[in-house]
């Protein structure tokens, strides 16, 4: 496993470089258009935790302006994503930036999603194993429902993942990461949306190694 995840980190490097390079034009175009949209701030930075619960700064692009209600709280996310941010969620360009974590050796190309630090204390032990490998850009749960599945689902795809790291896995779930995206697949009903907060799990702890 340690030489896969040896490969695994240069592929990660030489991915990420060549992806920003040839990215280049349209990540710039998208940084313009987001200047415009939210008053001069392209980019959304956020803590996250990583491997080991280890936190680091993700950077995506920012779909989401910061309009507040009359007592200062930000309004719901859907009447805050901007066209621009709605066109860029529908195929998934708001990843893009994550390029430069992958880069930086926060993430991966591929692994469980870094989700909100606050959601820490509120995994059960098996739940809290999907910290045992680098989050991804994409994974086997964004390719098996994404925002269309429960957070309970989320997680046993997530600890399937980790049981099962291997490279013919993480190349089955990046070809299905572009056939998602063609296809936009999983997002949502309605793209404005968003995944509800994740509360806590409403299943008893079990041991998940089943095939999923």
């Amino acid at each position: 496993m340690s030489i896969y995840l040896f490969i695994k980190r240069i592929a990660d490097v030489l991915g990420s470089i060549l992806l920003l390079l040839v990215l280049a034009p349209i990540i710039v175009i998208l940084i313009t258009l987001l200047i415009f949209a939210n008053n001069g701030r392209p980019f959304f930075f956020q803590k996250r935790p990583g491997k080991n619960g280890e936190i680091f700064t993700i950077v995506k692009f920012k779909t989401m302006n910061d309009k507040t209600d009359k007592n200062g709280k930000l309004l719901p996310d859907n009447q805050r994503i901007t066209k621009i941010g709605g066109f860029i969620r529908n195929y998934s360009l708001d990843e893009l930036m994550q390029l430069i974590n992958v880069l930086l050796g926060d993430m991966s190309f591929v692994g469980p999603r870094p989700l909100l630090i606050a959601y820490l204390p509120l995994y059960n032990n098996t739940q809290g194993r999907r910290h045992e490998v680098k989050p991804g850009i994409t994974g086997w749960a964004q390719v098996n429902g994404r925002n269309a599945i429960t957070w309970e689902r989320k997680f046993e795809l997530d600890v399937w993942y980790v049981d099962h790291i291997s490279f013919a896995t993480d190349l089955k779930i990046l070809w299905k990461t572009v056939l998602k995206v063609i296809l936009r697949e999983g997002i949502n009903s309605n793209s404005t949306q968003t995944m509800p907060m994740f509360t806590g799990s409403t299943k008893p702890d079990t041991n998940n190694k089943k095939d999923l």
